[in-house]
């Protein structure tokens, strides 16, 4: 064992920390030193979002220790970014374990510190967060949540003015400031009461007021006001708005699934509260089978992503995955805005980088412009910040199951976007159609995408090394085929360069540096790679393509593709 970790375990048996950690790390010492060494060998690291990781005491672990010192960094930036006037913070937490003693623990610290702090008093989904700091004008925001990982993790997300996550420059200066606070000794413990005050009823009112503004077609809903829905929170916060506003907007018929109704950080119908995995959507594919729905959705514990399952041709129930929905609104919200005359003429959209490219093709046929991003809606928030006044947002979205509809929030937003597929399906059924149908002829429009993603679990200090060899391995061994065919551009983030493998040039990719490479293929396939930001995991995105002219021809040309997708994950997922 390395004796700094040691070290460190050691400092957290005495008396600066309280009794149940002590033991729990004197545990650690005694009969555990694996546990113990993944405990201690580094400090939880401050990302450029905040925080994330399992729960329990140590440098490395989400507890009120590591909490309170990184609010004491944060607020000693707000304070020095902000020298004058008043300055204040909206927290929110969502329903895992401790998520109510964290953010308390953040609420004290931040008045200890002078900043007036408004608390949520119960369980709130993200995106209101995201709202609060914008309606109340705050100088920053916090969230605790681990948004979809397993129950043993918490996470802890700054946000700044504009009520988006932090971007450059406050995230380093923040990360900076954090990194100074050596020990909980450095926390400023004395608070005024006064400087808290708690939120409720009234913000609730004021943010289902703004998202009732991004229906298009409020005739639609009336006319399918019956139309059944069957909603499930996955033991999150998603039950405190969704089911209201899908009732304020005049759907009549929303079914919640009884047994994920109660918010519950053991999340114990699942093994994991992610809406992107069947497994957690089984109860309400079950309840939604028995009533002959015609939608099913599911949030993750802070909802600020939505699973959903619509019938294919044969009226059996289909997950869609994060690109086909993005795909979908996308093409719903243009086609229909034109078709209502309220599309802007400065109108944009964005997606990310890992994000299904149909979406840049719809946009183009509406004569749209398309920013694309590097994962994550801080960066979208920043491209609406930047065309702000200039050039009007009207949606986004990434294929991890998160959209934005509407300038008025700046993260992905859960509710506004169940609410929307919603209308999708109403709008769907008043033409008699469907949604699947809908998504088919969208595709015989611009051209049939099909995409994978698979994640690979790499946990501890050994898979972090792992990672990033085989990140590093991209890089300075470029595969010359995969799959049979020719890799003919490397895109490195992190380099920030474009290569061209055939005649050598090269191009700059014009976004911030990030750990991704992209390979594309002559095939028209195209590989992604990048280290997950919050989980011990190596990602890989897989995209193809082809032409879909008739729409007779979906169900063998979606075949062909996924069967392509099967032999490109081969090519990188060994048994």
């Amino acid at each position: 064992m390395e004796e700094n970790i040691l070290t460190k375990a050691k400092f957290w048996t005495t008396e600066a920390f309280d009794e149940k950690t002590r033991k729990e790390v004197q545990e650690l010492i005694d009969s555990d030193p694996k546990g113990l060494e993944d405990a201690f060998y580094k400090d939880l690291e401050f990302g450029t979002g905040g925080l994330r990781g399992v729960m329990g005491a140590g440098t490395n672990r989400m507890n009120v220790y590591t909490v309170a010192m990184a609010t004491q960094g944060l607020a000693n930036y707000i304070n020095s970014a902000k020298p004058e006037g008043e300055k204040s913070i909206a927290i929110a937490h969502d329903s895992r374990i401790n998520s109510p003693l964290f953010a308390k623990t953040a609420a004290e610290v931040m008045a200890a510190n002078g900043i007036k702090a408004y608390l949520f008093e119960e369980l709130r989904p993200t995106p209101q967060l995201s709202f609060a700091v914008r309606e109340l004008g705050c100088t920053a925001g916090i969230v605790i949540t681990a948004s979809h990982n397993p129950k043993e993790y918490n996470g802890y997300k700054v946000y700044w003015e504009d009520g988006a996550q932090i971007i450059a420059p406050h995230d380093k200066l923040i990360i900076e400031e954090v990194r100074k606070i050596s020990g909980p000794e450095m926390v400023k413990k004395d608070f005024d009461k006064k400087l808290i005050s708690k939120l409720g009823e009234e913000m609730d009112t004021k943010y289902r007021e703004v998202l009732k503004k991004e229906v298009v077609h409020p005739e639609v809903i009336e006319e399918q006001a019956d139309m059944t829905i069957v909603y499930t929170s996955l033991h999150g916060t998603g039950v405190t708005h969704i089911p209201n506003l899908l009732s304020e907007l005049g759907f009549d018929n929303v079914n919640i699934v009884p047994e994920q109704a109660k918010p519950d950080g053991n999340f114990p119908t699942v093994d994991s509260p992610n809406p992107e995995e069947k497994a957690a959507l089984d109860l309400a594919l079950k309840l939604g089978e028995n009533m002959d729905a015609d939608i099913i959705l599911g949030t993750d514990p802070d909802a600020d992503r939505v699973g959903i399952a619509v019938k294919d041709l044969e009226g059996n129930f289909v997950l869609l995955n994060g690109n086909e929905t993005a795909s979908m609104l996308t093409h719903f919200l243009l086609e229909e805005h034109k078709a209502k005359g309220s599309l802007p003429d400065n109108a944009f959209v964005c997606s990310t980088i890992v994000t299904s490219e149909v979406i840049k093709d719809i946009a183009k046929a509406h004569n749209v412009a398309c920013y694309e991003t590097l994962t994550g809606f801080k960066h979208i928030a920043g491209v609406i910040r930047e065309k702000e006044g200039k050039e009007k947002f009207i949606g986004g979205g990434e294929e991890s199951y998160g959209y934005m509809i509407g300038d008025e929030i700046r993260d992905k937003d859960a509710v506004v976007s169940a609410t929307a597929l919603c209308e999708v399906a109403a709008w769907a059924k008043s033409k008699d159609s469907s949604f699947y149908q809908e998504l088919i002829n969208m595709y015989s429009k611009y051209g049939l995408y099909r995409e994978a993603l698979v994640s690979l679990v790499k946990k501890g200090r050994d898979g972090a090394d792992q990672i990033k060899g085989i990140m590093n391995d991209f890089r300075e061994k470029t595969p010359k085929t995969i799959a049979g065919s020719e890799v003919i551009e490397l895109r490195d983030y992190q380099s920030g360069e474009i290569k061209n493998l055939q005649d050598g040039s090269t191009r700059e990719t014009g976004l911030p540096k990030s750990n991704v490479i992209q390979m594309y293929l002559a095939d028209g396939s195209k590989v992604t790679a990048r280290p997950s930001g919050t989980e011990p995991k190596i990602k890989y995105y897989f995209s193809v393509k082809t032409d879909l002219s008739n729409v007779e021809d979906f169900p063998s040309k979606r075949d062909a593709l996924d069967a392509r997708l099967e032999e490109l994950k081969a090519a990188f997922v060994k048994d």
